[in-house]
C-alpha cells in the first residue's frame, strides 16, 4: 500500500419529493461479515511465513479464499498471472453476469502485503470491505444496468504491478468499456480519518483532478459522509495506489481511504476524534498489522460506503416498458424558456444548445452531453470566460410541451443532470425539476452551498404514476439568487417509460 498525501414560474406547492440517487437501496454491510474476511486473512498469513507478500504461499492462498467465495454466489472468476521480480503474481478478476457489458463498473483493492506482516489493514480492509460488497450484490439480487466488476490486485506494495499488467493487457476497446473504477485501499485505519480521493482537483494541490466522471465519484461517495454525519476531506490523485494505471488511460476513479504513515493533525482530530500528532496507522507496513490493527468503526462506515458507491453509481436496471416520452435534445422539441414570463435572470437563461466547456478551478460547464450535441443548459457559450455566460441575476425557466400520460402501469421519469457553482454559491441558488399536471411533483430539488461544485453528470429517477392519465409538462428552472456565484445547470435524455 502506498497512498496519496492528504491533503422560475409561480410557485406551487410539491405534491412529493421523489429520491433522486440510484432506485435501488444499497444494503448497510454487515462489519461481523467484514471481519470474518479479515480473520481468514490473517489465519492464511500465520500458516504462511507471517505474511501475504507477492510471490509468497501466503498470497496464493489469499486469492483462493476470495475466489472460492465468489465462485460460490455465481460470479464468473478469472485468475490472471504475472511475473515480476523473478516470481508470479496473480490478479483475480470477478465478473458478475448481467448489466451492459459496454457499460463498465469496476471496485478494486490490492490484496497482497509487504514481506514484513500480514497486511490486515494494509490491504486486507478493502480487499474484505469490497468482497463483502461483491456477496452484498448476489445476496439482495441487486441487478444493475452498468455491469459490476471487481478487482484484486497483486503486488501492489513493488510499485502497483498487478493493476499496471490488468490495465496495459486490456485492449483499447475494452478500457473504454470502463466507466469508473472504485479503488479501497486501507479503510480502517486505527487512528483514522475519513479522506476521499480529490477527483475534481477542488483542493488545487497536487497532481490537478482525475478523467472526466472522476468528479461524480468524488461528490457520491462525499455524499454517503454527508448522510452519516461525518466530515470528509480530500486527498490527492498522486499515483501511489492502484487507480493510477486506470487514470493514466483516462478512466475516472475515485475511492476512499483512511490514512496510512501520515501524522493525524490537530484540526483532523477535531473533526474525525482519535489522537493527534500519532500515525493514522501506527503499524504500516509493519508485523503489527494484525486483526487487532483495526478501527471497527472506520471499517463499517467504509465498507458501507462502498455499497453506496456501486449502488448509486451502478445503477438499477430499469424496467421493462414501453417509452411514452423521450427526449435527447439533438432535435428542438417544442421547450419553452420562460413560459410564465416571470424569469429575472438576467444571464445565462435556459436554452437548447451545443454547449462549450467552461472552467474556473472546477469544471463549471461540460462540453459533453450525454449522448450526441445538444442539452438543455444555462448558457451554451464558452464566452470570454467562465463567467461570461454563467445564470446570473436570478432565476431562469424552461417547461417542456405537453406530454399525454397513459391511465395505467408504472410510469418513471428519468433524466440527467448537474449543478455546478463555485464557493461562493449559497443555499439560494439551485436546480429543480418539477412534473405539472393536476398537482405538482418535485422530482429534483438540489440546492447550492458554499463550496465549488464540478459539473458531474448524474441520473435522477422518479415515480410519477399519480400523474397517470394526466396531460403534464416538465418544469425546469435554476437560480442564481444570492449574488455573483457562477451557477451553471444542464438537463440531457429525458425520458419517461410505462412498465
Amino acid at each position: 500500500m502506498a497512498v496519496g498525501a492528504l491533503t422560475a414560474a409561480a410557485p406551487v406547492a410539491a405534491a412529493s419529493v421523489a429520491p433522486t440517487a440510484a432506485p435501488a437501496a444499497p444494503p448497510d454491510i454487515a462489519l461481523a461479515n467484514v471481519k470474518a474476511h479479515l480473520t481468514q486473512f490473517q489465519s492464511i498469513a500465520t500458516a504462511n511465513g507471517g505474511n501475504r507478500a507477492h510471490g509468497r504461499p501466503g498470497y496464493l492462498a489469499s486469492v483462493n479464499y476470495v475466489k472460492a467465495q465468489l465462485d460460490a454466489v455465481g460470479y464468473t472468476t478469472t485468475v490472471q498471472s504475472f511475473t515480476y521480480g523473478g516470481a508470479t503474481g496473480y490478479n483475480l478478476i470477478a465478473d458478475r453476469p448481467g448489466g451492459d457489458p459496454n457499460s463498465v463498473l469496476m471496485a478494486g483493492a490490492h490484496l497482497d502485503s509487504v514481506t514484513a506482516g500480514p497486511g490486515i489493514n494494509d490491504n486486507g480492509s478493502g480487499s474484505a470491505s469490497i468482497l463483502e460488497v461483491a456477496l452484498a450484490v448476489a445476496r439482495t439480487g441487486f441487478q444493475p444496468e452498468k455491469h459490476l466488476r471487481f478487482g484484486w490486485w497483486g503486488a501492489e506494495e513493488l510499485g502497483l504491478r498487478g493493476s499496471q499488467y490488468y490495465v496495459t493487457n486490456l485492449p483499447a476497446s475494452e478500457r473504454s468499456k470502463i466507466k469508473g473504477y472504485l479503488n479501497f485501499d486501507m479503510v480502517g485505519s486505527p487512528n483514522a480519518g475519513y479522506f476521499v480521493y480529490d477527483g475534481d482537483n477542488s483542493d488545487g494541490v497536487g497532481s490537478g483532478p482525475g478523467p472526466a466522471g472522476s468528479a461524480q465519484i468524488e461528490q457520491t461517495l462525499q455524499a454517503y459522509f454527508t448522510s452519516i454525519g461525518v466530515p470528509t476531506r480530500g486527498t490527492d490523485f498522486d499515483g501511489r495506489s492502484d487507480y493510477g494505471p486506470f487514470i493514466n488511460v483516462g478512466i475516472p476513479a475515485g475511492g476512499t481511504f483512511t490514512g496510512a504513515e501520515g501524522i493525524k493533525s490537530s484540526t483532523h482530530a477535531s473533526l474525525w476524534g482519535g489522537t493527534a500528532g500519532a500515525a493514522f496507522d501506527p503499524c504500516y507496513h509493519r508485523s503489527c498489522d494484525t486483526s487487532s490493527n483495526i478501527n471497527d468503526t472506520a471499517l463499517n462506515r467504509n465498507a458501507d460506503a462502498v455499497a453506496y458507491a456501486v449502488w448509486s453509481l451502478a445503477g438499477a436496471a430499469p424496467p421493462p416498458g414501453t417509452t411514452v416520452y423521450s427526449d435527447t435534445f439533438e432535435t428542438a422539441t417544442g421547450w419553452t424558456a420562460n413560459p410564465s414570463g416571470t424569469d429575472t435572470a438576467t444571464l445565462g437563461q435556459w436554452e437548447r444548445g451545443d454547449p462549450a466547456a467552461t472552467s474556473s478551478g472546477v469544471v463549471t460547464q461540460l462540453g459533453a452531453t450525454v449522448s450526441g450535441s445538444f442539452d438543455l443548459v444555462t448558457g451554451a457559450p464558452a464566452g470570454s470566460s467562465a463567467g461570461a455566460y454563467d445564470l446570473d441575476g436570478g432565476v431562469s425557466s424552461i417547461r417542456s410541451p405537453a406530454i399525454t400520460l397513459p391511465a395505467s402501469g408504472t410510469l418513471t421519469l428519468t433524466f440527467s443532470w448537474y449543478l455546478a457553482h463555485l464557493n461562493n454559491a449559497t443555499s439560494a441558488d439551485y436546480l429543480r425539476v418539477r412534473v405539472v399536471g393536476a398537482s405538482t411533483t418535485t422530482v429534483l430539488d438540489q440546492v447550492a452551498a458554499a463550496s465549488d461544485r464540478a459539473a458531474a453528470w448524474q441520473v435522477a429517477s422518479a415515480n410519477i404514476s399519480g400523474h397517470a392519465g394526466q396531460s403534464i409538462r416538465i418544469l425546469v428552472d435554476a437560480a442564481d439568487a444570492s449574488g455573483a456565484s457562477l451557477v451553471e445547470a444542464a438537463i440531457d435524455d429525458v425520458k419517461i417509460t410505462q412498465s
